[in-house]
Formats: structure tokens, sequence, C-alpha cells
């Protein structure tokens, strides 16, 4: 099971936001290199980027910091955060980002959706970005006329065999992940899941670790990491090392 630390990028600052509200901001760093650096030195294999002011913008926002972090830390990134466009994504892979996350357009829009797949393959990933079943998008503001199991159904017929899902209301409140929603997911989809939202403690990884079997492929990490609740080390030993 792949542990993979959160950057949440906002004003080039690492931040993370509680239950994706912009008013409810906590910043840990204001040198994304410096956090990356600090989980790689940990272990970390991958890092999982969202630029905050991209979403809610449209346009990603955050590019030098994610250059820099791509330049001096040489561990996978996967990006997300106002990506819109086929330009954007060519872009991004051209700066080194090893895989590319889409979520408000790949929600709305079905055709740039194919589009992007078929030309891109495996380098983009869709974050389902969810709040009651319900699928959000422009950075958590604004939502779309599907569930969000619909939306993974829908991605699994397009070719996707790995998608991240979130839980919104889970997001950045250490309450625990909604291990029923990941279940869900993950038996209507039977597609590979990277599960974000609520982790806690050593104990909550422990549960996610049982659904490896099932299809969960990794866990995204955040607030549980910054707030020192365990260490990226010890994130990795409460998992299994064998990957499905």
């Amino acid at each position: 099971m792949l542990i993979i630390p959160a950057i949440d990028l906002r004003g080039g600052k690492v931040v993370r936001l509680f239950q994706g509200k912009f008013d409810q901001e906590k910043v840990y760093s204001a040198d994304p290199v410096k956090v990356a650096k600090h989980w790689a030195k940990q272990g970390a294999k991958f890092f999982h980027i969202v630029d905050l002011d991209g979403a809610s913008s449209g346009t990603p926002k955050n590019l030098e910091a994610l250059k820099q972090i791509i330049e001096q830390v040489k561990v996978g990134v996967e990006f997300g955060g106002g990506v819109r466009s086929i330009d954007i994504i060519s872009k991004l892979l051209s700066l080194g980002v090893s895989r590319v996350i889409l979520g408000t357009r790949a929600a709305a829009d079905g055709a740039f959706l194919k589009q992007a797949r078929k030309r891109f393959q495996d380098k983009i990933i869709v974050s389902i970005d969810a709040k009651d079943g319900k699928v959000l998008t422009r950075g958590w503001n604004s939502g779309v006329a599907k569930t969000a199991l619909t939306f993974a159904k829908e991605l699994k017929a397009i070719g996707f065999k790995q998608l991240i899902y979130t839980d919104i209301s889970k997001d950045g409140t250490l309450a625990g992940p909604n291990l029923a929603g990941i279940k869900e997911m993950l038996k209507a989809t039977q597609v590979k899941i990277i599960a974000s939202g609520g982790v806690s403690d050593l104990k909550d990884l422990a549960k996610l670790d049982k659904l490896q079997k099932a299809g969960l492929s990794a866990i995204i990490i955040g607030k549980a990491l910054y707030e020192g609740r365990f260490t990226l080390a010890e994130a990795q030993k409460a998992v299994s090392a064998k990957s499905i």
C-alpha cells in the first residue's frame, strides 16, 4: 500500500483547509520545497500536490513552487488544481509531473475527458471529490448533476483503471475516513482507488489497509502528518508492503 503525502499550495505556501473551506486555512510552511524534502527524507515515494488557487480560479497559479519541487526533490508527483485544457496537461507533463489530476472539467465535459484519456492514457488520473455522495467541482464550491458512483462508472467505461476518491466532509477534519463510502466505490466500480480524506491515526490506516484486496491502491494523507499524529515512516509500517 502506497502512502502519499499531500502538499496543498495556496499563495506559494503549504496549507491545509478544513473540509475544503478557503476561510478555514492553516499555513504550515512558506517553503514548499523544504516540506517536500522533509517527506522525501521520511521515505515518500510520491507526492500529491494540489494548487488550491488554481482549483478556484480555473488555471494553475503555483507552478513555480511545483517546478522547484520537481527539480530539487527526486520524487514522483501527481498534480492538480485548475487543469482544464489539453495544453495545460501537456505543459505539466513537460515540467516533469508524473501524473496530472483532472477534476472540474472532467466531471462536466465528457468529450474533453475522452480526448484527454485517448491522448495521455495513464498520465492522467481523475479525482472524484464528493460530499454526501454528490460530485463537487471548482475548488469544491460548485456541484454537478451526478453522483460520485455514477461518475466513477463513467470513468471505468472510458477506460480508466484507477481514480482518486476524496470525501470532502472528512477532508482536513481528522475525523476518520469514510470507510463505508470507499467500500461502496470499490464494490461498484472494481477499479483501483486512491483514498483521501479524514485519516487521523494509525488505526485508520490499518482499517484502510484491509481494503487493499478489494482494490484500494494508495492513501493520501495531509493534516495527520502535518499535525504530527504520526510520522510517514510509521504510516508505512502500519500498512502492508505488498501492493496490488
